[in-house]
């Protein structure tokens, strides 16, 4: 990481903010920031008025905190019986910015410890299991200034599951003698951010402000910070989690929110700049950030990214904007960044590319704010959120609790999305912040190995700090000359204006009708009777292309994407897909031009498919593995990544169980989760556990997989029959949900579709056999996938440390993968005593030549 500094100024007004997720259950949650555009302000220029405590207060079992009572957007069947889940969000508006000097990461270790247990329910994981009962879910993330708790359930348990909940913050246990051990998870959960170029960056970028600015803090935490360090110091650990705790987790720094009818490790060049800036989450309803990331990121005529990959051919891709997320926007700062991804060519010419961005940024302060396309992007978002897909609850009420710190109350649904006012004043002042003298620029690449002899302290990457070169910096420095070739997008035609329903043109069916049979290919159809909004989903895929230009797409299909139309290339086991999906009014202009791309016009059709010469899709087959226990263990291409990634597939699925033996009881890995796999027809399931090879052998932890599997049918032979019902109904209420957006049922009868099953009313037929579902049932099955003709593969990916016996090897600063271009070589592993006895695996291909294939299945019934 190559690091120029123009102003190196991150002024107690500009910062950066970072998002630390924790998997409070093995379901991992989804931490969506949507806009992080903070009303909070301590001058006259403050928008969220004083309210009433009477308005919003709320008490659950002495829990007083700011809520609202909130129904999803969009429009609803009348009859709502369908909306089975309810969820709630709790928002503390406390984060790692309040994390005491001498304890790095003491606000994301207290949301894992609050979990623990509380003193009404004092068992460690059973909020967890009640979750996992009833078909629900919770996470919690800590963010800079937030920090984030939220579940979801279904409806009939949601009064009880929100009383376990609410526990945690009225009184929860935080054992002492559980902390060495969340220590380990937290630890884990670092040694998995440190690889990450992202995370990498953003720490680096934090470690660059001002001494004493809250953006310089190591938000994450580990093993050093919560444990090593705070002893030598002696520091009473515990004593200042408590008062933490007490401090900050109290109903002034809360909102409620609840929905119920209840109650550098890649080998890429890339140039990012960034610009400090004055915090600008008080203009949320003109988003003038927003109105100048649109323009920055236009991939269009006329764009930065057109003109640099038309002229030079030195970039491949350009993002630029706000975030709006924690570390991008706070109370503090807001950043704007603009990422560019450069080809070979690019990063020789760096700044070259960098004056480009800024003569683009020179000729919008020229020109000056422009109302068709600040109106352009505000019609868009309207569209956007009128035709909305119904949001989950959970994800509802975690992102209105949020709005309801940072918006006024009129605001708290919609503050996030919508552009309300139009005052070109406040972007035209918005912009004068984007000179090039206030910019910072970091240079990321592969090439600069050697060149960086800094490192950043907690995740440890590689950077050097220098001026820019006195000839761009002098360049730069007086009025240079606007480039003729950048300009304004032009107005966007796929921009939706009827938003009308098609009179029905096709009989009423519940499944997709096959309304075109060819030799080339044939056709399936549903017209929508359910949803009933402007909008549609095609897919294809056509077999025989060979030849396609994704990069070529990007500029014309710009305005389309800009307008919400979307459309995914991907190249996929069975041939090329395209998938579009947008509103009705324009989808046919988009799939107009991905086809026009792909072939040459002719007088006979757009596409010259000839017929296929196997029928289609081709379907795969699996192997036959034998009735053994077979190793295929090898080293990761990253030499000094510490990380190791075992899973043993069962071929021929446990949750709950799982994650609190593996993690929780054992701290083998921040990350374990068990998965259900139907290859090609072949059923069988996996459990994944990722650990480090500092801390653990791969074997150690495939044993104590073993170990698990062995517990788990214990414990199964001890359910009741009650039990067993219990779990089936809640599969089966799961199972019975309406799907909330029409991509959902697209996306269940593709599958049939493709597999040639074209069994659509499979769940239907899951849920009968859900019924009739016994104990007995249960057991035998477990008992023959272990019995002795089980068949068991162990995969290893082996990371870097002294318990894979490396005893030296690189630090994670020295993390390099293969080369682009280059084909890596696996390096097979013999096992260890711990599996000494286990058959392994010596080269792929030579050991699956000697298989059975097996038959492809297909469920017809």
């Amino acid at each position: 990481s190559d690091i120029n500094n123009v102003d190196e100024e991150f002024s107690e007004e500009g910062g950066a903010e970072s998002e630390i997720e924790t998997d409070n259950d093995n379901d991992s949650g989804t931490d969506s920031k949507d806009d992080g555009e903070n009303s909070d302000s301590k001058d006259d220029e403050k928008v969220k008025p004083e309210e009433s405590p009477s308005d919003l207060d709320m008490e659950i079992e002495g829990l007083a905190v700011e809520e609202a009572w909130a129904e999803p957007t969009g429009k609803k069947d009348e009859d709502e019986s369908t909306e089975k889940m309810s969820a709630a969000a709790l928002c503390v508006t406390v984060g790692s910015f309040c994390d005491p000097e001498d304890l790095p990461g003491l606000a994301h270790f207290l949301e894992d410890m609050v979990f623990l247990g509380s003193l009404k329910y004092p068992d460690e994981n059973g909020f967890d299991v009640f979750l996992k009962k009833h078909g629900g879910s919770g996470n919690a993330s800590t963010d800079c200034e937030l920090t984030v708790f939220h579940f979801d359930i279904q409806q009939q348990y949601f009064k009880a599951a929100l009383d376990r909940w609410a526990q945690f913050f009225i009184h929860p246990l935080m054992i002492r003698d559980a902390i060495n051990r969340e220590v380990e998870a937290i630890d884990n959960e670092y040694q998995l951010a440190k690889p990450c170029d992202a995370n990498r960056w953003e720490v680096l970028l934090g470690s660059l402000a001002r001494p004493g600015h809250p953006m310089r803090k190591f938000f994450l935490g580990n093993a050093e910070t919560l444990k090593h360090e705070p002893k030598k110091s002696n520091i009473d650990f515990y004593t200042r989690l408590k008062d933490f705790w007490q401090n900050y987790y109290s109903a002034p720094y809360m909102n409620l929110v609840v929905q119920s009818k209840v109650v550098l490790v890649s080998n890429i060049h890339l140039l990012n700049i960034i610009w400090a800036l004055s915090p600008q989450e008080r203009n949320y309803r003109v988003k003038p950030l927003r109105y100048i990331s649109w323009l920055v990121g236009h991939e269009g005529k006329d764009s930065i990214l057109s003109f640099l990959r038309k002229k030079y051919l030195w970039a491949v891709a350009l993002s630029g904007g706000n975030a709006e997320t924690g570390f991008e926007q706070n109370s503090t700062y807001s950043i704007f960044k603009i990422s560019v991804t450069l080809t070979s060519e690019g990063y020789e010419h760096f700044y070259e590319v960098a004056s480009v961005v800024f003569q683009y940024m020179k000729m919008l302060q020229k020109v000056g704010p422009d109302k068709r396309i600040w109106k352009e992007i505000q019609k868009i978002n309207d569209n956007e959120f009128s035709f909305q897909d119904q949001v989950g609850p959970i994800n509802y009420v975690e992102n209105i609790c949020e709005n309801m710190h940072l918006f006024c109350k009129q605001d708290f649904l919609t503050g996030n999305q919508l552009l309300f006012d139009y005052k070109p004043e406040v972007i035209a002042e918005a912009l004068d912040l984007f000179c090039p003298q206030r910019a910072n620029l970091c240079l990321l690449s592969t090439n600069n190995e050697g060149k960086c002899p800094l490192k950043e302290r907690w995740l440890e990457m590689q950077y050097s700090v220098e001026d820019i070169e006195q000839y761009w910096a002098a360049v730069w420095a007086f009025d240079f000359e606007l480039n003729p070739d950048l300009r304004h997008p032009e107005e966007n035609e796929y921009l939706a204006t009827d938003f009308s329903l098609k009179a029905p043109d096709f009989p009423e069916v519940d499944y997709p009708v096959k309304v075109l049979n060819t030799p080339q290919g044939c056709m399936w159809y549903r017209k929508d009777n359910k949803f009933r909004k402007p909008e549609g989903n095609v897919l294809q895929v056509p077999i025989n292309i060979v030849h396609i230009l994704p990069l070529n797409l990007s500029e014309p299909a710009c305005g389309a994407d800009i307008a919400k139309l979307e459309y995914k290339l991907v190249a996929g086991e069975h041939g090329l897909i395209i998938r579009v999906k947008g509103f009705s009014h324009k989808l046919p202009l988009l799939l107009q031009l991905i086809i026009d791309h792909l072939s040459d016009f002719m007088s006979a059709g757009k596409l010259q498919f000839t017929p296929l010469a196997h029928p289609c899709p081709v379907q795969f087959r699996v192997v036959d593995l034998p009735n053994t226990h077979l190793l295929c263990k090898v080293k990761t291409f990253n030499k000094g990544d510490a990380n190791s990634e075992v899973t043993v597939y069962y071929q021929m699925h446990m949750e709950e169980p799982c994650f609190s033996f593996l993690r929780t009881k054992e701290t083998l890995g921040y990350h374990v989760y068990p998965a259900y796999r139907n290859n090609s027809g072949i059923i069988g399931f996996s459990i994944s556990v990722t650990t480090q090879a500092t801390k653990h052998n791969s074997e150690f932890v495939d044993k104590k997989i073993e170990e698990f599997l062995l517990y788990f049918e214990e414990k199964m032979k001890l359910l009741t029959e009650d039990a067993v019902f219990l779990q089936a109904h809640s599969l089966i209420n799961t199972k019975e949900y309406e799907d909330t957006f029409l991509g959902e049922e697209m996306d269940r009868h593709w599958k049939e579709i493709v597999s040639q099953q074209y069994l659509f009313e499979k769940l239907t037929c899951e849920i009968e056999a859900l019924k009739s579902l016994t104990k007995e049932d249960l057991i035998e099955w477990f008992q023959v996938l272990r019995g002795k003709d089980r068949r068991t593969l162990s995969i290893h990916v082996v990371g870097y440390g002294e318990q894979e016996q490396d005893s030296e090897f690189a630090a994670v600063s020295d993390v390099q993968g293969p080369l682009l271009g280059e084909h890596p070589q696996l390096t097979f592993l013999p096992p260890s005593s711990y599996m000494k006895n286990t058959a392994f695996i010596r080269h792929i291909k030579d050991f699956t030549s000697t298989l059975n294939l097996l038959p492809y299945h297909k469920i017809l019934q």
